[in-house]
């Protein structure tokens, strides 16, 4: 991860990428207001062979159009059950959104779709750690 603080978006279902487009224009916009944030999307599947991964990956590649959106999409074939259990994340019925350190400590989390009370819970922590719109602490 680039960021001083990375917004990590984890999303298990086709489907959930309407959930994940809420947080898009709102996260763009934290990226361009406070330096030192940026943002990733982490499709979650399980591990598969590396002819179904080309597949998928070129299936990905053609459905995202913008380049900084197809590089900021990493997509994970690893043993969701692990990689869940290691993030504390319960379900995959709905999107996770972590707020990660480059060092790789969680600083905040959510789930779902966004809404004013979650956008103010993650300016209240990015704020802890000096980084706010304003460009000073607190």
């Amino acid at each position: 991860f680039e960021g001083e603080v990375n917004m990590v978006l984890i999303a298990y279902q086709r489907w959930q990428q309407g959930l994940l487009d809420t947080w898009a224009s709102y996260l763009e916009s934290l990226e361009r207001e406070i330096p030192g944030v940026t943002h990733y999307e982490l499709p979650v599947i399980r591990r598969l062979d590396p002819l179904s991964r080309a597949f998928i990956d070129g299936g990905m590649r053609a459905g995202i159009q913008e380049e900084r959106a197809r590089e900021r999409t990493i997509t994970l074939y690893v043993d969701k059950g692990a990689l869940n259990e290691a993030l504390g994340i319960g379900d995959e019925e709905t999107v996770h959104i972590l707020a990660v350190t480059k060092a790789g400590d969680i600083l905040w989390r959510e789930q779902g779709r966004l809404s004013l009370d979650k956008a103010r819970s993650l300016e209240a922590s990015l704020a802890q750690r000096g980084l706010s719109r304003s460009g000073g602490s607190g």
